[in-house]
């Protein structure tokens, strides 16, 4: 049998509430007596609670029926899934009880110096939470199970600008975390066409028993992206605009959700974006000013005098 299987194999042998000893080990599942003790640090190293009783009437236990224990997580899996649940609870994930139990289960059955390798890990990792996502909670547990069942939920969404709220019917397609806000993609039947809803913005949700079935090979997150971001559609309004600086910042630059996107060329001193005009005079100025002296336009030269008019107007705004 493969090296798995003989695994566990000896924990089900294990498992079977009476001692046991490497030998009958050995001969039940004709293994050398040298690969069953292997076999049992393996075991122990990952967690699962063997009794070792040395002497004439000795041999190997569980600990209070280890079957019901998540079975091989080596410490880096452990550790893990610990940081992911930290990552949950700021992102306001609906399954962080869930989550938080399974933890539980991992700290219940892991030995002392697991434990506390485990918890010097988890101590060392801290995300600082920007919004409370709590109340959101309930909405995206009831919106995954419309996700997964496929049944439309009906909204009272609160569009900013628009008022009243206004009740809609939607098929949930998928949910999308991004930027630090949760978003539902679906089919929207009061407009007729597939939109994006902020989570944080729903006041009421009702699950209701119409059943959908989603568009084969739909992307989300593409669909999401196509309509955050502007299109080129017109290639003749196409320039480009280039700026030098330093490593770091031209990284975080290239990096950034939005001029990432369109991205042309990059050097260790230098990067070329290419955008519509529009979009370079009305919508970067604004991203390239908290970067002050550390990056410089070098064209197009329209891109500079712009940024001196809305430095200009900040500066006489801040004067009144």
């Amino acid at each position: 049998m493969p090296k798995i299987d003989n695994m566990l194999a000896v924990l089900w042998m294990l498992n079977s509430g009476q001692k046991i000893t490497a030998k009958q080990i050995s001969e039940k599942l004709e293994l050398n007596i040298r690969t069953v003790y292997r076999y049992i640090d393996t075991l122990s190293t990952s967690g699962v609670p063997i009794i070792s009783d040395a002497g004439h009437n000795g041999g190997y236990t569980l600990l209070n029926h280890f079957i019901e224990a998540p079975l091989f997580f080596d410490f880096e899996e452990q550790t893990a899934l610990f940081h992911a649940a930290v990552f949950a609870e700021d992102a306001g994930y609906y399954g962080g009880e869930a989550l938080n139990r399974a933890i539980s289960k991992l700290s219940n059955y892991s030995n002392e110096e697991q434990e506390r390798k485990i918890n010097q890990h988890f101590n060392s990792l801290e995300v600082i939470s920007r919004t409370n996502s709590l109340s959101i909670e309930p909405f995206l547990k009831e919106l995954e199970q419309a996700v997964a069942d496929g049944y439309s939920v009906n909204i009272r969404y609160d569009k900013s600008g628009e008022e009243p709220s206004k009740y809609r019917l939607v098929d949930p397609y998928r949910i999308i975390y991004w930027n630090n806000k949760w978003y539902v993609i679906g089919f929207c039947h009061l407009r007729s066409e597939i939109r994006s809803f902020r989570v944080d913005r729903m006041e009421s949700l009702v699950l209701t028993k119409n059943k959908f079935n989603p568009p084969e090979n739909f992307s989300a997150g593409d669909f999401f992206m196509q309509n955050l971001l502007p299109t080129i559609e017109d290639k003749e309004g196409v320039i480009s605009f280039v700026i030098s600086g330093n490593k770091r910042v031209l990284d975080d630059l290239c990096q950034h959700w939005f001029l990432g996107q369109y991205l042309q060329e990059r050097t260790s001193t230098q990067a070329t974006f290419l955008l519509e005009e529009d979009i370079i005079h009305t919508q970067v100025p604004y991203l390239l000013l908290p970067y002050g002296k550390s990056i410089q336009v070098i064209e197009p030269i329209s891109l500079k005098k712009k940024l001196v008019e809305v430095l200009s107007e900040l500066i006489t705004f801040h004067q009144v």
